[in-house]
């Protein structure tokens, strides 16, 4: 993610001066500006040996892990946020992960393509996969593994008991609070385990 209204966006939710870990953190611009601007600390995770430079690169530590593998290597509450932003939907066992997170995070943040964006619905009504800025390769490219929805995740939080704090949509950077599972394009959701 390298849209700075989406990441400003999502570093607003994590709290000044907090250890995070970021799940899934490409080329470490989020976790980069987090410790430039909210004094926060932490790890990225990376299995991409190009991301992984460009971590090194930027001064973010990073460890390269694949993620369906789990975090054993972390203990309970060892950060006090777990960011997964644009992973979910890559991931095998997306609900492990999930558990993973409220595990070794005080609280998460999970953003991914809500795939019951308006534009989506259309392309489907159409007979069609939808193609769309937000999910921009064809059906038989994608490194999506799952598709999900702003509607979906709430029923899986509640499934694993994590109770959510904040749930917001984003639409090219703006937050969407009114029918965010219609009209916008990446759900956003920061919770905590009960």
């Amino acid at each position: 993610m390298s849209d700075p209204s989406t990441m400003h966006a999502i570093a607003r939710l994590v709290p000044h001066g907090a250890r995070v870990l970021d799940l899934g953190c490409g080329d470490g611009a989020l976790l980069d500006m987090l410790q430039r601007e909210r004094g926060c600390s932490g790890y990225g995770v990376e299995i991409a040996d190009d991301n992984v430079l460009a971590c090194v690169r930027r001064g973010v530590n990073v460890v390269q892990l694949n993620l369906d593998e789990g975090l054993a290597m972390f203990g309970d509450n060892s950060f006090d946020v777990v960011l997964q932003i644009d992973t979910l939907q890559h991931l095998r066992n997306a609900e492990v992960m999930l558990r993973e997170t409220a595990r070794v995070g005080r609280a998460g943040i999970v953003a991914f393509p809500n795939f019951a964006h308006w534009p989506n619905r259309l392309s489907v009504l159409r007979g069609r996969m939808p193609v769309t800025r937000r999910l921009p390769y064809q059906w038989y490219d994608t490194p999506n593994i799952r598709v999900g929805t702003f509607k979906d995740f709430e029923v899986l939080a509640h499934k694993n008991r994590l109770r959510v704090l904040d749930a917001f949509g984003l639409q090219r950077g703006r937050e969407v609070r009114f029918l965010p599972n219609a009209l916008a394009g990446t759900a956003v959701f920061h919770f905590e385990h009960d």
